[in-house]
């Protein structure tokens, strides 16, 4: 694996790369609260198998620029550092790969940019449109989402996560898995990545993005490219019952869901998400 740093959109990200050069481009797209490490389990499967990988912490995370100011964490921002990075590597298409925020990500980039993505892999994610609306007419899943409304208060989530050498940060993405998804050794490198200067502020400041400045979708929500949907059904955050709503929005998607894993379903069930990957991208 080969650390990098890409100019795009104005700023610079830190990723990771692997894989022949020359390689169909697989771009992984990681969530809140993880950073490229998120996709240990996936990167070097892809790149044996001829892919050419970029997992880039994405802007607010690791080593990446931390732009001030809530307003430089808006969805359009973060589509657009995508869409640099492939103008960067001198790429027209990718293949993208999206978790959690990165899904969010992920959606946004196929719905806006729909000439630049070949295939759409996203995890644990529903579609924007299903999203919004759960989150307005579902009592549990705005329940589910309580922790919205909790990272909107100024200073309190950053100090509480940072606290006690992000404790409360590790707790938080632990007490969301299943005991064995983070191992002590992994939440060490969670940690370690966390602790750098403005990183928690800058990784919360993406759902406060949210709320103060919420995407504006456009008058053709519905994704033309063929997509792959996984979902851990255990998930705490967010309900399964998005998953098959979501699906209906693709013109060529397929929905697999996993009984046991949770939220983390490419940690839970890393094998199983790894064949279903290499069968989706290097398929017709």
């Amino acid at each position: 694996m080969e650390d990098t740093f890409l100019d795009t959109n104005g700023i610079r990200l830190h990723g990771i790369q692997a894989g022949p050069g020359n390689g169909p481009l697989v771009v992984l797209l990681h969530g809140f609260p993880e950073f490229w490490y998120g996709w240990r389990h996936q990167i070097m499967p892809l790149a044996q198998a001829g892919f050419r990988i970029l997992a880039p912490d994405q802007r607010g995370y690791n080593l990446s620029d931390k732009p001030k100011g809530v307003k430089a964490y808006r969805l359009e921002e973060l589509s657009r550092d995508i869409i640099g990075l492939l103008d960067t590597l001198g790429k027209q298409t990718c293949y993208l790969v999206g978790h959690d925020w990165g899904a969010a990500v992920a959606w946004n980039v196929a719905m806006a940019y729909p000439h630049r993505i070949e295939k759409l892999v996203i995890m644990n994610v529903p579609h924007p449109a299903v999203m919004l609306s759960f989150l307005r007419k579902n009592p549990r899943q705005m329940l589910k989402s309580w922790y919205i409304g909790f990272f909107q208060i100024p200073g309190l989530a950053d100090w509480l996560l940072r606290a006690n050498d992000c404790a409360g940060a590790a707790r938080l993405l632990a007490g969301s898995g299943k005991s064995s998804t983070f191992t002590e050794e992994e939440l060490r490198e969670y940690k370690q990545a966390w602790s750098k200067p403005q990183t928690l502020t800058s990784m919360i400041h993406w759902y406060r993005a949210l709320v103060r400045y919420p995407p504006v979708l456009p008058v053709d929500q519905r994704i033309h490219i063929p997509v792959l949907m996984l979902w851990g059904k255990q998930d705490i955050a967010l309900s399964y019952e998005m998953a098959q709503l979501s699906i209906e929005f693709c013109d060529q998607g397929k929905l697999i869901f996993f009984e046991k894993a949770s939220h983390w379903v490419q940690h839970d069930e890393a094998e199983k998400v790894n064949r279903y990957l290499l069968d989706f991208l290097g398929g017709d």
